[in-house]
This record gives structure tokens, C-alpha cells and sequence, in this order.
């Protein structure tokens, strides 16, 4: 998937919180038994994520790609989320 550089300009600032807070909004919930770094994000339709959590941080340019494939977001939705303008 690929993504515009204006699109990763605004995504490479993006921490985990900001990651964690579209995909609730995206209608994604944290799996109950999940605790430590990695936490598991469920769909309804069953699809599930792990992401790495640690507070205040931003992703690396390979994770945080790899993470929006498996999430399964392209542009259209990340502005509908408002994780880019």
C-alpha cells in the first residue's frame, strides 16, 4: 500500500496514543486480556491488530506501515479518522 509524502509527513508524527485513538473510533476494541506492550485490537467483523504500545512514542517507518496494511486503512479513511488532513 502506498501512501502520498504528504500523507507520511503527517503520519511519522503520530504516537501510539493518536494510533490507538482512530482505531476506536473506527469501531475496533482492545481485547480484554491484554496486557503489557502489545495490545490486541478486535473488529466486529473479526479482524484482529497487535500494537505495540509505548506511551508518547511514534512508530518507525517500516512498523508504522506495516501496521496500516494490517489495519487496513488507506488515505480516504486515515482523513476520515483525522490522523492526516
Amino acid at each position: 500500500m502506498a501512501f502520498s509524502s504528504s500523507a507520511w509527513d503527517q503520519l511519522k508524527n503520530k504516537t501510539a496514543d493518536d494510533l490507538i485513538a482512530a482505531l476506536e473510533r473506527d469501531g475496533w476494541t482492545l481485547e480484554p486480556e491484554c496486557k503489557g506492550a502489545i495490545q490486541v485490537y478486535r473488529k466486529s467483523s473479526g479482524t484482529r491488530v497487535g500494537i505495540h504500545y509505548h506511551p508518547k512514542k511514534t512508530y518507525g517507518p517500516k512498523l508504522l506501515k506495516g501496521l496500516l496494511e494490517d489495519i487496513g486503512w488507506d488515505e480516504r479513511d486515515m482523513k476520515r479518522l483525522k490522523l492526516i488532513k
